[in-house]
């Protein structure tokens, strides 16, 4: 039986770009695809309105990466806001990446702001602590592309992290068997990590953009991420179980 994915895309990819990776939801799909859990995936833009009904039920519902702010006052991110914390309190499942990430874990009670540490991009490496059922495959630790300017600089209560770095100390958290959470994104490929860049070459500067497509020579584990997500969504806590 295939778990019921509902995406909640909070961005469109800039003209020049959607040919080629049509958009985050799409992104998601293809990524998904190739991992073992069968899934089925409803794709709702919610930054143009667009919401599953009401009577709509899904195993989980997954925030994508946006050019907006997750502390932003635009209208749209409070109806999302609003949405989620109704899915939250009813014991939903919750996924967020890189602006979902930081969403939710502000909407949670943490804290997400500008990073003092400036623009993160290209493929960065993270410290894993000890691994959870869920986290199957097993790596010794974690690389995923990343863009970002933002960080989650406090955890929400209850909160666990599960990946670290120097640069990004709240990499990825969870909430129990109810929220998981990563600031990279494993929907990324290389070509669209370097024509982001490229096409931020000028904010960025030198030293970070040319770090960044430096390090598109090395590969990332989104693959890996995408499973540990279908685990954790297929995961059945103590109280599920009782």
């Amino acid at each position: 039986m295939s778990l019921r994915i509902c995406i909640l895309e909070t961005d469109v990819l800039r003209p020049e770009l959607v040919d080629q990776f049509q958009g985050y939801g799409q992104m998601f799909e293809r990524l998904f695809s190739r991992q073992p859990i069968p899934a089925e995936f409803s794709v709702y833009n919610v930054m143009q309105g667009v919401y599953p009904a009401d009577d709509e039920r899904f195993d989980a519902y997954l925030v994508t990466g946006s050019k907006a702010d997750s502390f932003g006052l635009e209208p749209w991110i409070q109806t999302l806001k609003t949405f989620l914390l109704q899915r939250y309190q009813r014991g939903d499942k919750l996924l967020g990446i890189c602006f979902g990430h930081q969403l939710l874990a502000l909407l949670l009670g943490g804290q997400s702001e500008r990073a003092t540490q400036g623009w993160g991009v290209g493929i960065h490496r993270y410290t894993l602590a000890s691994a959870k059922p869920w986290m199957t495959p097993a790596i010794d630790d974690l690389t995923l592309l990343i863009s970002h300017q933002d960080q989650v600089t406090r955890l929400p209560e209850n909160a666990t992290v599960i990946a670290s770095s120097e640069f990004c100390p709240i990499a990825a958290f969870h909430i129990n068997d109810q929220v998981l959470c990563f600031q990279g994104h494993p929907e990324f490929v290389h070509d669209y990590s370097r024509a982001l860049m490229d096409i931020r070459q000028q904010t960025l500067g030198e030293r970070v953009y040319s770090s960044g497509i430096a390090s598109l020579e090395s590969d990332h584990q989104g693959s890996t991420v995408a499973e540990w997500m279908m685990r954790f969504v297929a995961h059945k806590s103590a109280s599920e179980t009782a």
